[in-house]
């Protein structure tokens, strides 16, 4: 499968902190509600990502600079699990999604959400039943999931990172690790003193590679300097498809890196010796090349069983580790920035934006709302 790429200049976006990317109203979805004027920041609003090895939920209400999250869920289902090698997807597979699917509707619905976007990603698009696991979904949880294309998906993973952004450097290359596929972005200099902020995406690519897709071709338990140099020379090859590769490049040192993927996450929990997973700590943190090249070795040279025994590994992500890993690798030798910024946030996090911006819900709450 041939990556998919593109170019895309992006509109403005919310201040430094709001995370956000302007959604005009005509686009907004069709099953949008009206929201009365007064009272916005009492609203409720959901982002869901079913991708191909998580199933995840963001709830949250509009506040001045951003939203304040009042729910959250997060459940590895790996719904892609074979369907690379046999293009549908599998009934555990699809039985694990619909379970935290089910959970998620009864969230939305304890929480009086009152707007919302749920979305499916590569291993719908893939698989040849994806539209009947839609319908599937609709008619067992009453979620109707909008499988998105590519371009979509690396458009919401700009928005919800873009806060993390260093205005100082001249850009970032962003990329998120996914389970079936990886999104590269080339985001220009943060023009500081544009109204809300407005980044602007020069090129992206989807690459067909993530870590379940890589994992299943190659193997996640025992992974051994073969296997992991046959894993970043796949992926290296994908990279060159990526639009004006070689000026990005060129323009590495004047950029820096922003990771958001459970990959990066990890890197970053191990790397501060953490005893169990803390967002608040990994979020936002820098990670020069040196620590990053020293983490991925002690990852290397980790068997299964301590990879499992790692506080910020654990079971569910073991055998899928190593393989980000190399993505992450082919990564920065394509990009050799001096700086890696952690992000946990991504998709969700942009769908919520795009849908309080479209609302104006920023621009209510310092108006009517503060009245």
């Amino acid at each position: 499968m041939r990556p998919t790429r593109g170019s895309a200049p992006g509109p403005a976006l919310p201040q430094r902190g709001a995370f956000g990317r302007h959604v005009e109203p005509g686009n907004a979805d069709a099953g949008a509600i009206a929201i009365p004027r007064r009272g916005f920041s009492s609203r409720v609003y959901a982002a869901l990502d079913l991708g191909t090895n998580n199933c995840r939920l963001l709830i949250a209400r509009p506040a001045a600079g951003g939203f304040r999250v009042v729910d959250a869920f997060s459940r590895i289902v790996r719904l892609g699990e074979g369907v690379c090698s046999n293009g549908r997807l599998g009934e555990a597979a699809a039985d694990r999604a619909i379970e935290a699917l089910r959970i998620c509707a009864d969230k939305i619905a304890a929480r009086g959400v009152i707007r919302g976007r749920y979305i499916a990603t590569e291993a719908c698009r893939l698989a040849e039943d994806g539209p009947d696991f839609v319908a599937r979904v609709k008619e067992e949880t009453g979620l109707e999931l909008d499988i998105v294309d590519r371009a979509t998906e690396a458009r919401l993973a700009a928005c919800g990172c873009f806060p993390l952004v260093d205005p100082q450097a001249d850009g970032v290359v962003l990329f998120d690790i996914g389970g079936g596929s990886t999104e590269l972005v080339w985001v220009d200099r943060v023009r500081r003193h544009a109204p809300m902020g407005s980044p602007r995406i020069r090129s992206w690519v989807s690459l067909p590679a993530g870590v379940v897709t890589l994992a299943e071709r190659y193997g996640g338990i025992q992974v051994t300097p073969d296997v992991f140099k046959a894993m970043v020379e796949e992926v290296t090859l994908l990279i060159a498809s990526f639009p004006e590769r070689l000026t990005l490049a060129e323009a590495a040192s004047r950029l820096h890196l922003l990771g958001t993927s459970g990959t990066v996450t990890t890197i970053a929990g191990i790397h501060l010796g953490l005893e169990r997973y803390e967002r608040g700590k990994v979020d936002g943190i820098w990670l020069d090349d040196p620590a990053i090249t020293d983490v991925v070795s002690d990852l290397q040279r980790m068997s299964y069983e301590e990879r499992i025994a790692s506080p910020c590994i654990g079971k569910e992500r073991a055998d899928l580790v190593l393989a980000g890993c190399a993505i992450l690798e082919a990564i920065r030798r394509a990009f050799p920035c001096a700086r890696l910024r952690v992000a946990d946030r991504g998709l969700r996090e942009g769908i919520l934006l795009e849908l309080m911006r479209a609302d104006g819900a920023w621009r209510l709450i310092r108006g009517t709302d503060a009245a």
